[in-house]
């Protein structure tokens, strides 16, 4: 057999494989994006793709992507300034675009140095490692923190740090007290962990965006400094704190030993994040990087992107948190009223809501709002799918983006008012 025909029988297998595949896992995808008998709970990073609409249903269709921005695309001046990128070996530390990515990430955040890291799952495992240097170390987190649930227990798993928890108060903060009497005190007694380490969110994604208070973050500092324990940032999107909050964010994070900083979600960036501390930490975090296989060769194309990122996407941020407050305003005022939410907890892009009406669960909501209805292109001119997620405590998570424009938000508000109007008047129907 010839080497093209051995080729041809392969390729044709494994495409073969992958429509049976896709088959098999349709209706799985189209489940996942109508929530049925979904737990509202810890369940927002599964898929939820917009389905086609079926016959009969409106045949133009706008999606307005609403479940996270993690869902952001590089524009056509990040994909040139990538295309251009002047590249070398990152792991050798020769690699200029990924060098001056770390210098400008350092200088904005005043801290000594960076490092570029591929995700915010790796760069929190990285420092959590650094900091505590020990197996059967200790960190301190809060309950509902990003590290804690949705980090697949990294700590633990891969670097034998257990992890014991604060409950996170309605706006991401700790009550000081009760983040005191989680030190351990009984180092080198045998029985206890060693406490090493306090890690704080901001914003704080599963409470909604909420933004850290200044005066938290010097208490919490000031406990840690009392204790000889190192506070950690996961930072994801504490530039959104930053813009909202009106400061550069080297105000925030004077507060910190070392900062975690997403690249990847509103600032536009299709990979990375950057980590950022004292240089010997930072030393100690390349070694950790290229331990957990983080080290990257000619990473200066995504470098390209990142530095954008910094340089060029901070302001924009505000137009994400101003359409975030737009759709809550709208919730507040729609005609029926099915919908709750307290406007002074809509500080950033992250907006959580409750449904009043008992009738229509979360998930059900985010069913009605994913699909395109029978009558809806005559009612609204055109289909429209919102995808977003249902959340913690009853409530629904809708995230803003780059790629979310005030035009898109207007029309998730008009799908948001037909549904409900639509459900009122089947509700009182059935009656």
């Amino acid at each position: 057999m010839s080497l093209k025909t051995f080729s041809c029988r392969v390729l044709c297998k494994l495409v073969n494989h992958e429509v049976v595949a896709s088959k098999k896992t349709l209706s799985a995808r189209d489940a996942a994006a109508g929530f049925p008998g979904r737990s509202s709970a810890r369940g927002y990073y599964n898929s939820g793709k917009a389905s086609q609409p079926g016959p009969g249903k409106a045949a133009h269709v706008r999606v307005v992507d609403l479940r996270s921005d993690t869902v952001t695309k590089p524009g056509p001046s990040m994909r040139q300034a990538m295309a251009a990128a002047e590249v070398g070996d990152d792991v050798m530390r020769e690699d200029p675009s990924v060098n001056e990515l770390q210098e400008i990430a350092a200088e904005m955040f005043q801290m000594e140095a960076a490092l570029f890291v591929p995700t915010g799952t790796m760069s929190n495992l990285i420092a959590v490692m650094v900091h505590c240097r020990e197996r059967g170390d200790e960190m301190i987190v809060g309950n509902l923190s990003h590290l804690h649930i949705y980090e697949q227990g990294g700590s633990a798993q891969l670097a034998g740090v257990h992890a014991t928890t604060v409950d996170n108060l309605p706006d991401g903060s700790f009550d000081l007290e009760q983040l005191e009497s989680k030190i351990r005190h009984g180092y080198p007694d045998p029985h206890y962990p060693r406490s090493r380490l306090i890690c704080v969110e901001n914003t704080h994604n599963i409470q909604g965006g909420r933004v850290l208070p200044l005066t938290f973050l010097q208490e919490v500092r000031a406990l840690a400094d009392r204790y000889g324990l190192s506070v950690h940032m996961d930072g994801a999107r504490v530039m959104n704190a930053a813009v909202a909050m009106g400061l550069p964010p080297s105000t925030i994070l004077q507060h910190t030993h070392t900062v975690s900083v997403c690249l990847s979600k509103g600032l536009g960036s299709p990979v990375g994040t950057m980590l950022a501390g004292p240089k010997d930490f930072i030393t100690r975090a390349v070694r950790c990087r290229k331990a957990l296989g983080g080290g990257m060769r000619q990473a200066g194309i995504l470098a390209a992107a990142g530095k954008l990122s910094l340089l060029e996407m901070v302001g924009r941020l505000e137009e994400d948190h101003h359409n975030a407050k737009i759709f809550a305003q709208a919730l507040l005022e729609c005609d029926p009223a099915v919908f709750t939410v307290d406007m002074a907890t809509v500080e950033t892009n992250i907006l959580r809501f409750r449904i009043q009406e008992p009738t229509l669960s979360p998930s059900e909501f985010c069913a009605r709002m994913a699909e395109v209805g029978e009558g809806e292109e005559a009612a609204l001119g055109q289909g429209i799918q919102v995808l977003m997620y249902p959340h913690f405590s009853n409530t629904v998570r809708a995230v803003w983006h780059l790629g979310i424009s005030p035009e898109d938000t207007q029309l998730a508000i008009q799908k948001m008012q037909l549904v409900a109007s639509q459900h009122i008047k089947e509700k009182v129907g059935a009656q």
